[in-house]
């Protein structure tokens, strides 16, 4: 069970509740105002699928980088990776990812059913094929013939499923309607999303050159990708702030809402720390606290929307 636990990649988790967060109370927020209904069931499964998702990709890039060898040549990380090691085999992982896919399709319908069933037929079964998507996305990023991850695609789609579809779809199933600026908060995840996944790449840029794991950071190089990752860790505040605005905030005397912004100085501590590192395996640390830092920010952005305004 402890293996288990371990592949399982707990450090991730915060990272994918934090786009379900985001849309979720930013709906709340909405719906307050308009005098609508915030169903606790949805969120509760919203959550409840997203821990499935991630923990299906997690098993599946075990999976899939164990049996390629990529994790073979991670000399800091071959240790910690279960198939790599021999802690739990190929096979035993491949069935888990199976069991975890039908979990995750089973519980993506109950959400589905609770939030459309029986008023919104079309929105049901388009967000089915979104389910299906993610279920296929989590799993392709390592597995199969091409996988994504080796194609250096890995950072677009995590912008979309963590990002877009995480924080607009959430917001949607609660308020049944699109809204153009959750673009805003939804690209603000997607990009902290794609700064843990690049710092990641950056770490093991060496050992995926040897493996032909074709990641972003290794077709760009670590000097550009060290760039890349400060933009991406420059933007999401302000997409937030941009958020707020276009919201009226800025006319009103409610400055609470506006507690996010507190994360601006530990954001430049955190993107000095990053741009001072030498060595790639040096990263490491720094990715379970971009992933803190995006969860919480999708914390005190709903915080500030709900508790103060």
């Amino acid at each position: 069970m402890k293996d288990w636990i371990k592949a399982a990649r707990l450090r991730t988790l915060p990272l994918s509740l934090s786009g379900i967060i985001m849309g979720a109370f930013i709906a709340k927020w909405r719906l307050y105002g308009e005098g609508g209904i915030w169903d606790w069931r949805i969120f509760a499964l919203a959550l409840l699928v997203t821990l499935l998702y991630q923990i299906l990709s997690n098993y599946a890039n075990d999976y899939g980088d164990g049996i390629k060898g990529t994790d073979a040549k991670r000399a800091t990380e071959a240790e910690s990776r279960a198939v790599a090691s021999g802690r739990i085999t190929a096979k035993q992982m491949r069935n888990a990812v199976v069991l975890f896919s039908i979990l995750s399709f089973i519980a993506t319908v109950a959400l589905l059913y609770v939030a459309f069933i029986p008023k919104y037929m079309n929105e049901f079964y388009i967000f089915i094929g979104l389910g299906v998507a993610s279920i296929l996305a989590a799993i392709g990023y390592t597995v199969g013939k091409k996988p994504y991850g080796y194609m250096g695609l890995g950072d677009l789609f995590v912008f979309i499923f963590f990002g877009l579809v995480s924080v607009c779809g959430s917001y949607f199933l609660f308020t049944k309607t699109f809204s153009w600026d959750m673009l805003l908060p939804g690209t603000a995840i997607g990009m902290m999303s794609m700064a843990v996944l690049n710092l990641n790449n950056m770490r093991d840029i060496e050992s995926d050159r040897l493996s032909g794991k074709n990641s972003f950071a290794l077709r760009i190089g670590f000097k550009n990708a060290m760039i890349y990752e400060m933009i991406l860790l420059q933007l999401p505040l302000i997409l937030i702030l941009i958020f707020l605005g276009i919201n009226g905030f800025f006319q009103t005397q409610n400055y609470y809402v506006f507690i996010v912004m507190i994360l601006l100085l530990p954001l430049m501590k955190l993107r000095r720390k990053i741009m001072a590192v030498k060595e790639p395996k040096e990263l490491d640390p720094f990715l379970k606290q971009v992933g803190i830092m995006t969860f919480v920010m999708a914390v005190l952005t709903a915080f500030g929307l709900n508790f103060f305004n």
